[in-house]
């Protein structure tokens, strides 16, 4: 008894010792709307979808407009040269999905952040032009424009572009992260940029970007291509070129997004859909759910330790399937159909205890088969009409590759590092590959985004999705549980503390708050390997609650804003 005890008191001393590197978080009000809400990184970039959805404008047009305003106020992740998935639930009740994920250039080659020796060279694959894909971001929301858009291109770049040139003011949770990163960017760049300008941010400071400013002006007059060929995509491969990268002018001429259909399910009577490969987030997402659906959760209690311990459990399956089965499915034989099987899922739980943890080393990918950082952002609309719109975007790291392309004001993605630069090395996020996600010429890389929508008689319920790299699919499956298994409203939902487990390592993380609920004696008697870590996560969601209103949930663990009307 005493050296559990003492466990306790050490995994609580090791919470204490994590919390500084945290940025504050306050509660956020619940913010309900009776037409239509968006909830977003930054609530600027909410403000402006809102005016788009008042003006006349339709749940894919105000995506336009949110997505290159967070490009401008929110450069830790929002951006121009990375790309993402986006999830959609139409007013008719049809469903899609767009997959406009980076690709890895045609001069790429599954060695090419390895030595002489076979060992991974530090930091090639997440610093610098080298941890580029082809960006896919542009390209892929004016695809979703010109198919359900209903207003005018250049119109919804607009707002953009002013706050772009006039400039807005850093929050705090800005600021703190623009210090922080600014060794790495400095050292990336040989010359100063925006975000370098000065030694050190302070809230309340006003930030400009006028050369994002003149990039998006192009983009705004000239549509999509502007971006892939001409002015700008000569500005990348100079950049390219200055850094030792490999994106050609071939690799943005050839670049296209994917229309893919959604993978679906259905969870206690909710029709889920979600993203497919090369996004493991959906068939993750989904396979967490059909396992959890043999357990008594809401009989056991949120926080019951029961309850805590077989989610982990449920986690470590998952992950150590995605390690070796996961990837683009243009390249790959992904066996979609054998692990989300009743039967697979069945035998994959079926040892599970809901007292007792397995360690990750007794835990393989499951199937015998025949031989053949965590950034991101997030937004989540509905309109007036139902349409519904998820969509998650990234450069992969903070500030991406942390390389700024000269003369246009925005920084290159590091998605590179999302495949597996060594059968088993482990990522940036510390997850592990193999073969289905090794790097191939114009292949899209392995990720964790998990856009989704669940939807009741065909008709949006929950509009959902969240930053925060190999985090992403547990907080996506607990908000899910939350919300449907223990009825908790959207904002209270997203504010709760949340706890991961991916497998390797072996190890349950948790965040701030987790010990005022958990039973974390009865939790360390499982034998899971408690570890404390800074916030995970930042759900941006949208709820239908019992008045037939849309409530939201802006996560206060950054500046995430909801509006509506």
């Amino acid at each position: 008894m005493a050296n559990r005890f003492l466990s306790v008191i050490s995994i609580i001393i090791l919470f204490f010792s994590c919390r500084q590197e945290a940025p504050n978080q306050n509660k956020k009000a619940t913010k309900v709307f009776k037409n239509a809400a968006i909830v977003s990184a930054h609530p600027l970039a909410s403000n402006i979808g809102i005016e788009v959805l008042k003006s006349g404008g339709n749940a894919f047009d105000a995506a336009v407009a949110v997505h290159f305003a967070l490009a401008v106020v929110f450069p830790y992740a929002g951006n121009l040269g990375g790309g993402g998935f986006a999830v959609f639930l139409d007013s008719s009740g049809n469903s899609g999905t767009l997959d406009f994920r980076e690709k890895a250039p045609l001069k790429a080659d599954r060695n090419m952040y390895l030595d002489s020796m076979g060992n991974v060279i530090p930091d090639l694959s997440t610093r610098g032009a080298l941890a580029s894909g082809v960006p896919g971001s542009v390209k892929g929301i004016w695809e979703l424009h010109k198919k359900y858009g209903k207003k005018d291109w250049s119109e919804l770049l607009m707002p953009s572009i002013e706050l772009a040139k006039k400039g807005w003011i850093l929050t705090y949770h800005a600021t703190f992260y623009m210090n922080k990163y600014m060794a790495d960017i400095v050292k990336t760049n040989d010359r100063i940029n925006y975000l370098t300008q000065k030694e050190n941010w302070e809230e309340g400071d006003s930030l400009s970007n006028e050369k994002l400013a003149h990039t998006l002006q192009i983009i705004a007059d000239k549509g999509e291509r502007a971006f892939y060929e001409g002015e700008i995509a000569d500005s990348i491969i100079a950049t390219m070129n200055d850094y030792g990268g490999i994106i050609t002018k071939e690799d943005l001429h050839i670049y296209e997004p994917k229309w893919r259909e959604a993978l679906q399910s259905k969870y206690k009577g909710y029709e889920v859909y979600s993203m497919p490969p090369p996004s493991s987030g959906g068939w993750a997402l989904i396979s967490l759910l059909k396992m959890a659906e043999k357990f008594p959760f809401k009989e056991w209690g949120r926080w019951d330790f029961r309850t805590i311990n077989t989610i982990c459990e449920i986690e470590k399956r998952v992950y150590a399937d995605r390690s070796k089965y996961l990837g683009d499915t243009d390249f790959y034989p992904v066996p979609l159909n054998d692990l989300l099987s009743d039967d697979y899922l069945n035998m994959r739980s079926s040892d599970i205890q809901k007292d007792k943890a397995t360690a990750s080393t007794k835990i393989s990918p499951g199937l015998e088969l025949h031989p053949e950082d965590e950034e991101t952002t997030h937004f989540s609309i509905v309109d007036k009409e139902g349409n519904a719109v998820s969509i998650t975007t990234t450069l992969n790291s903070p500030y991406g590759s942390k390389l700024m392309v000269n003369g246009c004001g925005f920084l290159l993605n590091n998605e590179m590092n999302d495949f597996s630069v060594k059968p088993g090395f482990p990522n940036n996020y510390g997850l592990i590959g193999g073969e289905a996600n090794a790097i191939m010429p114009e292949k899209r890389m392995l990720s964790s985004m998990t856009p989704t929508i669940l939807a009741k008689n065909n008709k949006p319920f929950l509009i959902i999705g969240t930053p925060g790299g190999s985090t992403i699919i547990t907080t996506v499956f607990q908000n899910i549980l939350n919300v449907i298994d223990f009825g908790f409203g959207m904002q209270e939902s997203v504010e709760f503390p949340r706890f991961h487990h991916q497998w390797l390592p072996d190890s349950l993380f948790y965040e701030e708050g987790f010990f005022n609920f958990a039973d974390s004696l009865e939790l360390v008697k499982t034998g899971q390997n408690l570890r404390p870590r800074i916030p995970i996560g930042r759900v941006d969601a949208i709820l239908l609650n019992s008045d037939g209103f849309w409530e939201c949930g802006a996560d206060p663990r950054r500046d995430d804003y909801a509006n509506g009307y």
